[in-house]
């Protein structure tokens, strides 16, 4: 089931989401411009119900960004802005982003064996079967290898097992993943620190510094070098129009489905509104997205005791929280649906009745560019409806049944768009739909 979100949170959060210039706070000093939550009709009751709630979930640290500015930032406890946790395997996603600066500049392509950076051995497989292990099966958990092994963080080759043909089966294995920290300094021979704080962090005006802790790789750093990254991300890796990865195209491919076998997993990023999703630790595939109260293209960087970075690129947030295990796993009644039920309801309570959005108006949403899409049918009845862009442009107006037949000339471009209609009972209908690049 689809989370629903007031009529009037929505519409706070997305007149600005495309058309606003982001901002970034400046990469040194503590500059950070704010935004009032009045501006965006938060309460603050709502909020106070929110940090309330994550206090009892024992978190450490929590922001809240709307367009690269923070509107809600709190510590808890001892906690300050200046102290230091470690991001668990939310790090997981700036290892694929710093993967693919490495195939921009040449040093590296994700299409080649794994082996041709670890050398022959890494595994305890036969030369054929290891050579058959690329860098794109290790960014998207598909490398084969048993993840039922004793110690799935161990990277020794006797720990790595063949369990089945790479590209066949998706397991979420860090042994696997840490592994490419290796491939990367081979291929551009310099240290992971090295070359991750010159290519991400200090463009970004991050702190922190990635650390062995057995055989992980785990980068510590304060609360607001997180949300650094997640403006990095929700900019499609452009910081204050430098572009981090010279290739375009990455980002777009990182934050899609990477293979079907599991299709809410990109380039070691979670994905929502994908209509199935696996978990760490299972090898179940369940219905619906797989964090249903928050927005369908949101994406995230998540990590063990639910450190994470939500972004929602359709509404301009960037949502990050550390701390300690919140409780549950990612998906149905867990810690990530419960704080985005608690974000659904941070507008001031209203004596007008608040309407609700529709999200059975066309499927799938989100869609990606030139695929097809069919209108629901409550939709293709209405008489008179109206289909807008982000920004408010009139795209088309009639009634359903003709938006149907004419849908695929539209031709629309990546973004938000909004259809509104009045139905059978004459009460007004509003539907958000988020249409991705190819």
């Amino acid at each position: 089931m689809h989370r629903v979100i007031s009529f009037f949170f929505f519409f706070s959060l997305q007149t600005s989401a495309f058309l606003q210039t982001l901002y970034f706070p400046p990469t040194t000093g503590s500059e950070w411009q704010k935004t009032d939550p009045k501006e965006l009709g938060w309460c603050e009751d709502n909020i106070q119900d929110l940090e309330n709630f994550l206090a009892v979930k024992e978190t450490k640290g929590y922001i809240v960004l709307k367009d690269g500015k923070i509107v809600l930032e709190k510590y808890f406890g001892t906690f300050t802005k200046d102290s230091l946790w470690y991001w668990a395997s939310a790090g997981k996603t700036m290892t694929a982003f710093l993967v693919g600066i490495a195939q921009a500049e040449g040093k590296l392509s994700i299409d080649e064996s794994t082996s041709n950076y670890l050398g022959k051995g890494w595994t305890s497989l036969t030369e054929d079967h290891e050579n058959k292990i690329l860098i794109r099966h290790q960014l998207t958990m598909t490398t084969g290898l048993d993840d039922g092994v004793v110690n799935k963080d161990c990277t020794l080759p006797s720990c790595l097992i063949r369990k089945a043909e790479p590209g066949t089966r998706w397991a979420y294995h860090n042994a696997p993943y840490t592994l490419l920290d290796k491939v990367v300094e081979t291929a551009v021979g310099k240290t992971y620190n090295q070359y991750f704080q010159e290519k991400i962090r200090n463009k970004t005006g991050m702190n922190g510094l990635w650390i062995k802790s057995g055989y992980n790789n785990v980068y510590v750093s304060n609360l607001r070098s997180m949300a650094r990254f997640g403006l990095l991300l929700l900019n499609k890796g452009v910081w204050a129009g430098n572009a981090i990865n010279q290739d375009s195209t990455w980002f777009r491919k990182q934050i899609q489905s990477s293979q079907q076998l599991n299709p809410s997993y990109g380039y070691l990023t979670w994905l929502n509104g994908q209509g199935r999703y696996m978990l760490p630790e299972s090898q179940l595939v369940f219905s619906g997205s797989m964090v249903s109260n928050a927005p369908d293209d949101m994406f995230a960087a998540l990590g063990k005791n639910d450190q994470k970075i939500y972004v929602v690129p359709s509404l301009g947030l960037v949502v990050v929280r550390m701390g300690n295990d919140g409780g549950g796993p990612a998906g149905i009644n867990s810690f990530d649906n419960l704080f985005w039920q608690k974000i659904n309801a941070l507008t001031c309570s209203s004596g007008l009745a608040k309407e609700e959005t529709s999200f059975s108006a066309i499927f799938p949403n989100p869609v990606h560019s030139g695929q097809p899409v069919l209108l629901g049918a409550e939709w293709r009845d209405m008489k008179e409806l109206q289909l807008l862009d982000g920004s408010g442009n009139l795209l088309f107006s009639g009634s359903g049944v003709a938006l149907q037949e004419n849908f695929s000339g539209l031709q629309l471009a990546f973004g938000i768009y909004f259809l509104a209609g009045v139905d059978a009972g004459g009460k007004m209908r509003l539907a958000r739909w988020v249409v991705l690049q190819e």
